[in-house]
């Protein structure tokens, strides 16, 4: 009798090499992690010797600050070091227990340097103007002018000892919410195309939604959502617990609303993050011509929201190993110039990536930069799945970011902020989108390639922006004394899935649950730039690929530019505008120009 083989993921030590990241870039093994730690963790207590000594002139303030520079670039080192080694097994007890020693060390001097905030904020008007422009401050001057601006939200030293020693605690909700939905959320079995019986995870109900079949994808979806349902009360409590802790330090430090507290670290003014919404819902019209396109070619008496993952036209069989699928990557973004290529390949096909699932792997994709290391790469990647190409594209976008600007900046300065990341990164998989476009064999592969262009908008910009109008009427709810029931939360969110799918689109009851299972509501206001970012790459791509020698040495200018000037400033030098609507309104004509011509190839 003969038994069917399953294929089962291999444990971490049976992984080759070769197919791994080498964190040595950073530190050596465990043990040179150990004796890194324990003389970090030493140096801890040596900031009280800069207390009360940072209004004694220029030179005391630029001792301290050189102090608390260097310990945060050794803590950024061998904390990512061990956030890295946990993502390579999220079950093996040794690194949670690093990083859990780290975590605590690195709040332990947060806790000791609390005091420098207030300290330097007390200081007169007239010193801070001073220090500002000081010769032994001048490695700082960027780090103090921004500091200056949160003159009006710190509080004296003793509150601001108080609200240190909170992080940990602060974290709970976000922690209960990944516990549960990670670790104790067990979903079943589902049959595939293939009639086999494969576990449904967070990872596999995106591959079921991409399934040709409808049974399975409704299978999966009701399957999926009956677990948040059994468990909408807990995870109800902990997102509204993490939205309290938003209001709570917004209000703490003297902000209006979480929302410009949010806002305010990237000096972005709300208008932008209004001006996303309002031009998003005023295309609205387009997608919803999408959704009855899909429908109709699809052949679909109503339409889902588990119909809108899977191409409209059946996948194409195509396979690019690891290796084609670098190579595919690096031509693409050719027009980026020589050296940039030549980077990014001997990082590809080199040891910048770990490559492939192993058992306990962290799921998905994502990029981890620092000062010092290597800008590194987790995939998950199956070769069979064209998605996964865009990902490495995507992911090499951050990493590169990260190269170029810890390459030209200081390190005070070369770390960018989340609202120009997603610039660089999807700025990369327009250039992949555009040559697979341009070498695409047949009207169905161009098709078929559209229509991921479309989901790829839809998905960044527009659903995006949805949680961007969510996340902002869930925290005007709470500033309004209004708690965030389960039954709040699901009508809140019905509303907004009825606006952005329109009229002639089947709400099914369980996707109000959708609001419960985003781990990004946990980052308060931060989708948002998601949508920002594709929007901007889509015009600064455009530009680009249309220009000349100058257009190219602007972009590259920005990825080097790390925090150097504020998002806004360095975008706009780049040659875009986001505190105009322009940019998204641009997008979103892309979009409805990408619906028809779609339209006419099928």
């Amino acid at each position: 009798m003969m038994t069917k083989k399953t294929k089962e993921l291999p444990v971490r030590r049976d992984v080759h090499p070769a197919d791994t990241w080498n964190l040595a870039s950073l530190i050596e093994d465990d043990d040179a992690w150990e004796r890194s730690f324990a003389k970090w963790e030493k140096q801890i207590s040596k900031y009280e010797r800069f207390r009360g000594t940072l209004g004694d002139g220029p030179a005391a303030l630029a001792k301290c600050l050189a102090f608390d520079s260097d310990l945060d670039r050794e803590g950024e080192r061998l904390g990512t070091y061990a956030h890295l080694k946990t993502a390579e097994d999220m079950a093996d007890s040794r690194y949670q227990r690093m990083l859990g020693r780290y975590e605590h060390a690195a709040t332990r001097a947060a806790e000791a340097a609390s005091f420098i905030r207030p300290e330097i904020l007390s200081l007169s008007a007239t010193k801070l103007h001073e220090y500002v422009n000081a010769k032994p401050l001048r490695r700082f001057k960027l780090p103090l002018e921004r500091l200056i601006r949160y003159k009006p939200h710190t509080l004296g030293r003793g509150e601001e000892k108080l609200l240190a020693m909170q992080h940990e605690m602060a974290q709970a909700s976000d922690r209960v919410f990944r516990q549960l939905t990670d670790a104790d959320l067990k979903f079943g079995m589902v049959r595939n195309d293939k009639r086999e019986s494969v576990e449904l995870t967070h990872a596999t109900f995106s591959t079921f939604l991409h399934s040709p079949n409808r049974d399975v994808r409704r299978r999966a979806f009701h399957q999926y959502y009956e677990q948040f349902k059994s468990h909408e009360n807990s995870l109800a409590a902990a997102l509204a617990s993490s939205v309290q802790k938003d209001v709570y330090y917004a209000k703490a430090r003297g902000y209006p609303s979480a929302h410009e507290a949010s806002l305010f670290h990237d000096k972005v003014p709300v208008a932008v993050y209004d001006n996303l919404i309002a031009a998003v819902r005023a295309k609205l019209p387009a997608l919803y011509g999408y959704f009855e396109l899909r429908r109709k070619r699809m052949r679909l008496r109503d339409i889902h929201q588990y119909d809108t993952y899977v191409p409209i036209l059946s996948e194409l069989e195509t396979r690019r190993t690891w290796d084609q699928a670098v190579e595919a990557v690096v031509r693409a973004i050719e027009p980026l110039g020589r050296d940039y290529c030549r980077v990014l390949e001997q990082g590809l096909a080199g040891r910048w990536c770990d490559r492939y699932p192993n058992r306990g792997k962290r799921s998905g994709a994502f990029s981890c930069g620092t000062y010092d290391g290597w800008p590194y790469i987790l995939m998950n990647y199956q070769p069979d799945v064209l998605d996964h190409v865009f990902t490495l594209a995507h992911e090499a976008g951050h990493s590169m970011h990260s190269y170029l600007s810890a390459k030209q900046q200081p390190f005070e300065s070369y770390n960018y902020t989340i609202f120009v990341a997603e610039v660089a990164s999807t700025f990369n998989e327009q250039l992949l989108s555009r040559y697979l476009l341009q070498r695409a064999k047949s009207d169905k592969e161009h098709a078929y390639l559209i229509n991921r262009e479309i989901d790829a908008i839809r998905g960044t910009i527009i659903r995006q922006t949805m949680f961007a109008e969510f996340e902002k009427i869930a925290h005007a709810l709470v500033e309004a004394g209004e708690p965030l029931t389960v039954d709040c939360l699901k009508t809140e969110y019905g509303k907004l899935l009825d606006a952005y799918f329109g009229p002639e689109f089947v709400i099914d009851e369980e996707l109000k649950l959708e609001c419960l299972r985003i781990p990004h509501f946990y980052s308060p206001f931060y989708v948002y730039k998601y949508a920002t970012g594709l929007s901007a790459a889509i015009a600064l791509s455009e530009r680009v690929l249309s220009g000349g020698k100058k257009e190219l040495n602007d972009y590259l200018s920005f990825l080097q530019g790390g925090c150097s000037q504020w998002p806004l400033d360095l975008l706009k030098d780049a040659g875009v505008d986001m505190s105009s609507p322009a940019p998204v309104e641009t997008a979103l004509s892309y979009f409805e120009r990408l619906v028809g011509e779609l339209d006419t190839l099928l």
